[in-house]
């Protein structure tokens, strides 16, 4: 076996590029990597580039490297009648930071069976430890079917939540909210919910403020009311019925007001009793439980993007003292204001 200053510098060599290798990593933007399945759904493959890989401010920066890959590199069908070629295989996946599994309609073991196929976990084998992974609709399905959901929560397409808990019984399905974040691993809704969890992961990951900014671009809202239940076929309203809509809005407006169930209703022109009702059925949450949602994220939005003292944000954001801020802020996100606003402050670029 060769030994002494040869063996000596070979190491030495191994470790320096081992350096320069994680210095590369550490100073490398984050890196997106999309998996397109056959079967893809177009509109959901492209979230993900048009959320993260969106252009900010006057240099045109983005904060995000985005690419696309394949399970077997070369032609991708999707569910309409245009193909795709993608020239990235599975390896990619062993670059990412973060990687986003879009829905397919491709009748595949892990949306008919609960089985894992082996092109699937070929291609999952490639995964880095502490990959961050996200998926849109039924792409959960997928997720799920590598145990990385197992004795956690998650949504899908309210449409397959009974068949998604029935083939994946270790799994908490949730299927009234847009999004699920379990930390890295995080699932949505069907199709447009994964603009809303695109959205809140550049939140988590940059702050309120470039959210906001990114979501303009789109012409979308950076953050969307209530869950799924409002969209569930049995709950939908007749267009000629009362909504709550105006009343929401003006509400929106007067955050740091007192604001009554009796107000609500009576901007609506309706008794409070048949505005609870409908407000639940359009928003699938009461109106108590919906405007104290609001006034914590106006909160958030004012520790991240402002210098206010967190006695005058409980002010603006309706809570009234410090005292009831700190108390709500740590229900809903277990942190204290300080704390949050040391950790979610926008990144200056």
């Amino acid at each position: 076996m060769a030994s002494g200053p040869k063996v000596e510098m070979c190491k030495n060599r191994a470790m320096s590029r081992d350096r320069r290798r994680q210095q590369a990593l550490s100073s490398r933007r984050h890196r997106v990597v999309v998996l397109a399945l056959d079967g893809v759904i177009p509109f959901e493959l492209g979230i993900p580039s048009r959320i993260f890989g969106a252009r900010l401010g006057e240099s045109q920066e983005t904060l995000y490297d985005v690419v696309t890959c394949a399970a077997v590199p070369g032609r991708v069908d999707t569910d309409i009648d245009v193909p795709l070629v993608v020239e990235r295989g599975p390896e990619e996946l062993a670059t990412a930071d973060t990687v986003v599994v879009p829905a397919t309609h491709r009748q595949l073991p892990e949306l008919t069976e609960g089985v894992l196929s082996d092109t699937v976990a070929e291609t999952f084998a490639h995964l880095r430890p502490g990959t961050r992974v996200i998926s849109i609709c039924t792409a959960s399905f997928i997720v799920a079917a590598t145990g990385m959901l197992d004795g956690r929560r998650a949504t899908t397409h309210w449409m397959h939540a009974a068949r998604f808990q029935r083939l994946y019984p270790k799994v908490r399905v949730d299927p009234d909210v847009l999004f699920v974040d379990e930390g890295d691993v995080l699932t949505s809704a069907g199709v447009a919910a994964g603009l809303d969890l695109c959205l809140h992961v550049v939140r988590r990951d940059h702050g309120v403020t470039v959210a906001n900014r990114i979501a303009r671009q789109c012409v979308v809202p950076p953050w969307r009311d209530g869950g799924q239940a409002q969209y569930v076929e049995h709950l939908v309203r007749e267009p000629a019925a009362p909504t709550t809509a105006a009343a929401r809005a003006w509400a929106l407006e007067r955050l740091g007001d007192s604001l009554s169930l009796a107000d609500l209703a009576e901007h609506a022109g309706m008794s409070v009793r048949s505005f609870t009702r409908r407000f639940r059925a359009e928003m699938g949450t009461s109106p108590g439980q919906w405007l104290t949602s609001q006034r914590v994220e106006l909160a958030r939005q004012l520790l991240e993007g402002t210098d206010l003292p967190v006695d005058s944000i409980a002010r603006r954001a309706g809570f009234g003292t410090a005292a009831s801020l700190r108390q709500h802020l740590g229900a809903t996100l277990g942190v204290a204001p300080a704390t949050y606003r040391r950790t979610f402050r926008p990144v200056v670029r």
